[in-house]
Order: structure tokens, then sequence, then C-alpha cells
């Protein structure tokens, strides 16, 4: 991703949290992912918050020609709840996505997530 397109589409998705009064804490990705530390509103579902910001998102970044090879958003996506003891070590993690997904991928980070925590799934929603 390019940094100023990055700073752009970061900017416009905390415009959408907030808009949807959800504290954002923290966005931050790679090339094929996005992580958002937030708090969301508790009158805001989870599934239709993402897919604002995800048709939002791709309006802008198709008009603004953000990334170039930008064909969309994957279908699905991943949200975990956290402790609040957690919440500073979580904002440091997203942080440091470039460092961190130098020495896993996406793949790899989210199977050994739901693995760590006993979550069953299927391997082709993982694609």
């Amino acid at each position: 991703m390019i940094k100023e397109s990055r700073i752009e589409l970061f900017k416009h998705i905390w415009g959408i949290l907030k808009n949807k009064r959800c504290h954002l804490y923290r966005v931050n990705g790679v090339e094929d992912h996005l992580h958002i530390v937030t708090h969301i509103h508790p009158m805001v579902a989870p599934a239709l918050l993402i897919k604002d910001i995800k048709i939002s998102t791709s309006k802008l970044i198709k008009r603004e020609n953000l990334f170039p090879d930008f064909i969309g958003w994957q279908r699905g996506y991943g949200a975990f709840t956290y402790s609040q003891d957690a919440k500073h070590n979580l904002i440091e993690y997203v942080k440091n996505q470039e460092e961190h997904h130098r020495k896993q991928t996406s793949r790899a980070e989210m199977v050994r997530l739901l693995r760590e925590h006993d979550i069953e799934f299927d391997e082709r929603y993982l694609e």
C-alpha cells in the first residue's frame, strides 16, 4: 500500500466509526488485510459495521484511485473480542503490522489464532 493512500483510507475508516459512535483505538494493515481495534457502540451490529466499512472504502478507493490493483475486499471477515487488560498489547500489535507480517502470513496468523482459542473453522473460508 502506498503510504499516503493508506493514511487516507485509515482516516476514512476512522470517520465511519466516529459517525457510528464507535471509538477507534488503532487501524493498520498490510497489502492483503487490515486490523481495526475499536470499541463498537452497543447499538451497532458488527456485521453491518464491516459491511458499511467495505462498501464505503471500496467507493473511496475506486473514486480516488488509491490502490490501482484493488479489486475488492474479501467476502468474509474476522472479529475478535479482547479483555481490557490486553488492549494495550493489541494496539501495539496492530501498530507493528508490517514487521509482524514479515515473519508470518495473514493466513497462518488466522489459523494460529483460531486454533489457539479452540475455534472450529472451515479452511474454505480463510481464502
